[in-house]
């Protein structure tokens, strides 16, 4: 498979935007700072496609980061309706994510656990949330924990961010349901969900910011001594 072109010399200063913008959300949120994750916010998922974008990155991997930014900014203003969108355009990007992953064989052991974390998830939280969403949350983490599952076909690196990304909406829904939370509760959603957002961007661009981008296809072409070195870089 020959790598999209992209924008090589964009790479590193778009990730480090990316990073620099997270950090200002992050502080934002652990000190109180409404104004800094207003600002913030809606500048994140784009400024990472756009790294993606700049690395000849899978279109796939940049629509599902693209969904995520519609996500982000439809769970803004906090009302059910908004909520509801939100998590659509969520679930349009693990679609996405899906798509990219491919056929690729992945552990039926990590499958079994997911499966079980999942049940044990949703039998304790349902009597706590709220009863219209019930039925489209549990549509939402069925297809939230396959992509995580999934993620495991490009790599390490892309398997712990569909862990990570599963943690993240695992804490916005004890919230919902109205269980304890973490005394750093939107921090450490937003921690969790950047880290995923990121490692399943590394998984799937597959090497270091000055090579190009493989996608899974690439790694089935290359091999797997090539492959690993790819995924885990410099």
């Amino acid at each position: 498979m020959t790598p999209r072109t992209g924008a090589p010399r964009l790479a590193r200063p778009l990730l480090a935007a990316f990073l620099a913008v997270s950090t200002v959300h992050l502080t934002g949120l652990l000190v109180g700072v409404d104004a800094a994750h207003q600002v913030t916010k809606p500048l994140l998922m784009p400024l990472l496609a756009a790294y993606a974008a700049a690395r000849g990155g899978p279109r796939p991997l940049i629509a599902a980061l693209l969904f995520g930014w519609g996500g982000d900014v439809l769970l803004m203003p906090g009302s059910d309706t908004a909520f509801l969108a939100g998590m659509g355009s969520f679930a349009a990007g693990h679609v996405c994510y899906l798509w990219l992953f491919g056929r690729d064989r992945v552990s039926p052991t990590a499958g079994v656990a997911y499966a079980a974390v999942l049940a044990t998830f949703v039998v304790l939280l349902w009597p706590g949330l709220p009863g219209e969403l019930r039925v489209p949350l549990t549509g939402y983490s069925l297809l939230l924990t396959a992509m995580a599952w999934r993620a495991g076909a490009l790599g390490r690196h892309a398997a712990l961010g569909g862990a990570l990304f599963l943690l993240s909406d695992a804490l916005i829904a004890t919230g919902i349901a109205d269980r304890p939370q973490l005394p750093a509760h939107d921090f450490s959603v937003m921690l969790t969900y950047l880290a995923a957002q990121y490692l399943l961007t590394r998984g799937a661009l597959g090497g270091p910011v000055d090579s190009p981008a493989v996608g899974a296809e690439g790694h089935r072409e290359m091999g797997w001594r090539t492959a690993l070195k790819a995924l885990t870089g410099p």
